[in-house]
């Protein structure tokens, strides 16, 4: 059986370090917040190449923290995609604005910036692009259409730890950029946890203080926040890890180019594109086939675990129904979910690995085009 993700591989080598660093905060008590989390923000803030890192409960805090730090409310516009984990709308609803949708370019499962200019009322005040998969949305034109409009831009970047656009790292081209840290991110955590990185210290300040229940100082509070603290096991856990994020990057890199080269002209198969410019750390290595469901099905029978990202879009689901969206407002966003699958990408996945999951996929993929070959003659 090949899985989809082997987090047993992942930590097998560094486990005895990891588990010196959990018993160093075990014997501390420094449980929430406290010193282990400031050494990780401060570690991570210098990978991000950002000058404030602020470690939070989850990306999905890291989220609504960055718009409530944004001043972002009640009877305010967000506007985001609408093919990402529900969470990228969510933390918008939580603060009590209301997420507008736009659509997405073919190539990349990325916001379209053409998509987000026609999307601007008077009521926007944020746009939360995700960065979908590991690779970047295209930054350059969305941040200028916000300089125009004086909007704040939120990037989700909780795919995307490591990845670059045009030499930049993700996360610092907008005014504040959110990291989940869940356990099977590229750089994952024992649990939940998430950051917020910026270059503005007074955003950072912000967030600070609300995710600690608006304290200002201890039993002071000057706004109305929430309990959305990083506890210092994760934060012990993330600042290991965190040294071999570049190397893991680098072989999840290798992992999409072997695909690349194996799965390469297949018909009815459409392979992921890195765009120019942009470093892609491939979190996900999503293709897109005909009759998903059933590939997914059949690579599970013959022991390749595959999986399906966000098979109904956000604004579809029965949670969002209220905003009147209906089927076929997205085309394009739609037919990716609705064509979708990913297959195995890990760190530790090896060639061999590699090479079965291909042909397994290869021989389904040829074995279904000559299924509909003889129906065509048949009829």
């Amino acid at each position: 059986m090949i899985p989809f993700l082997d987090l047993h591989a992942h930590h097998a080598p560094r486990k005895a370090e990891l588990m010196r660093a959990i018993e160093a905060v075990v014997d501390s008590g420094q449980f929430a917040g406290g010193p282990f989390v400031t050494r990780f923000e401060l570690a991570f803030a210098k990978a991000s190449g950002a000058r404030e890192a602020v470690g939070v409960a989850n990306g999905t805090d890291a989220l609504m923290l960055s718009l409530w730090a944004c001043g972002v409310g009640t009877g305010d516009e967000v506007i985001t995609v609408p093919n990402s984990f529900f969470a990228s709308a969510e933390a918008i609803s939580l603060c009590g604005a209301r997420p507008v949708f736009v659509d997405v370019l073919e190539d990349t499962a990325t916001m379209d910036p053409s998509a987000l200019e026609r999307a601007i009322t008077p009521a926007t005040r944020a746009i939360i692009p995700v960065h979908l998969w590991g690779q970047t949305a295209d930054m350059e034109p969305i941040l200028a259409i916000a300089r125009f409009h004086r909007l704040r831009v939120i990037e989700d970047a909780c795919q995307a730890h490591g990845a670059l656009y045009q030499g930049k790292p993700a996360g610092t081209l907008g005014d504040l950029g959110c990291f989940s840290f869940y356990p099977g991110k590229n750089l994952g955590a024992f649990g939940e946890a998430g950051a917020v990185i910026t270059d503005n210290p007074d955003l950072a300040a912000r967030v600070r203080i609300l995710r600690d229940h608006g304290q200002t100082r201890k039993y002071h509070h000057g706004v109305v926040g929430i309990n959305g603290r990083m506890d210092g096991i994760q934060a012990a856990v993330l600042e290991i890890k965190l040294r071999d994020l570049d190397q893991m990057n680098a072989n999840r890199r290798r992992c999409a180019a072997l695909y690349d080269e194996r799965l390469a002209d297949i018909p009815g198969l459409t392979l992921p594109t890195e765009q120019p410019g942009r470093h892609h750390v491939y979190h996900i290595y999503s293709v897109l086939v005909k009759e998903r469901d059933h590939v997914l099905a059949e690579m599970g029978r013959q022991g390749v675990g595959c999986g399906i990202h966000y098979p109904v879009p956000i604004h579809l689901q029965p949670a969002y129904r209220g905003l009147g969206y209906l089927p076929g407002a997205f085309p394009v966003a739609e037919r990716l979910t609705a064509h979708c699958l990913s297959l195995p990408i890990f760190p530790e996945l090896t060639p061999p690995q590699i090479e079965t999951v291909c042909r397994t996929l290869k021989g389904l993929l040829q074995s279904s085009a000559c299924e509909i070959q003889a129906d065509a003659v048949a009829s």
